[in-house]
């Protein structure tokens, strides 16, 4: 995790006078804990005045954070909806703002949003001055660049299906995984998932199990209305997942719905280590 320290250009603050107070960022806020810093100003810099207002304005946000679209995307919201407790305000710069907005906006489209105006990257200061400045190209060489997962129409859960229909499938693919999803209780009219994810195969590259498996969960979060769909009944239900990795994006086409009797998906998996593909 990149604490606050490492994202400061120095130059001239934004003086906040005495009219703000420190306070503990609340245990609702789970997506600005393990930041760097644990109290936040308030009022903050998107001018909730009270800790009721940030909750529930931040409530619209953690969706969004939850998906990951940036290496800097909890980093950015919350320097605006819980800044670092200082003698100064110390914004986003422009630039973070714009990598940001760049990476996500895609998302919050897939959800039917636009980019708020009230996060217009204009407002922000230039990178001269002191602002939070955004790490992404020393990030590209400290980490690996991996696939996106992109906003798509829902594939068809298939239910009938033979194992060599199956076998067809995943050799004209590079992943399959085994998902298991479940409802969690919906926060403030906000629905969240339990996602539990077991790599089947993988044979893109040097794609990791434990890289799959995250980048399935943020598809999951990205197309929520595909996860909504897999997850009507308020049992777990399990699904395998099969796709493709084209040109960085993570595309899923195939939705199979594994049910405990249908021994056509096991048989699918098992024969799978031991066949040719055409």
């Amino acid at each position: 995790v990149f604490t606050l320290s490492g994202f400061l250009r120095v130059g001239t603050g934004f003086d906040i006078g005495l009219s703000t107070k420190c306070v503990v960022i609340p245990k609702e806020m789970d997506m600005c804990h393990e930041i760097g810093y644990s109290e936040m100003r308030l009022p903050n810099l998107m001018g909730h005045t009270s800790m009721a207002e940030v909750i529930l304005k931040s409530t619209t946000w953690q969706h969004l954070a939850h998906t990951d679209c940036h290496p800097h995307v909890r980093t950015f919201l919350c320097s605006l909806l819980a800044p670092i407790c200082l003698d100064t305000f110390i914004h986003p710069c422009r630039s973070m703002c714009v990598s940001v907005r760049d990476s996500c906006a895609p998302v919050l489209a897939c959800h039917g949003h636009t980019w708020p105006e009230s996060l217009g990257c204009e407002r922000f200061p230039a990178d001269e001055d002191m602002c939070l400045a955004s790490l992404t190209k020393e990030y590209k060489y400290l980490h690996k660049v991996l696939p996106k997962p992109a906003c798509q129409t829902c594939p068809a859960v298939e239910e009938f299906f033979t194992h060599k229909r199956v076998l067809e499938v995943f050799c004209d693919s590079n992943f399959a995984v085994k998902v298991k999803l479940s409802k969690k209780r919906a926060v403030l009219g906000d629905q969240e998932y339990n996602i539990e994810c077991q790599v089947e195969f993988i044979t893109q590259g040097s794609l990791l199990p434990y890289e799959t498996q995250n980048m399935i969960q943020q598809w999951l979060l990205i197309n929520d209305n595909c996860t909504q769909k897999m997850t009507q009944i308020h049992r777990p239900t399990v699904y395998l997942l099969v796709g493709k990795v084209e040109e960085g994006i993570i595309l899923v086409n195939q939705i199979y719905r594994w049910q405990r009797r249908d021994s056509q998906l096991t048989l699918a998996t098992q024969k799978w280590r031991y066949h040719k593909c055409l």
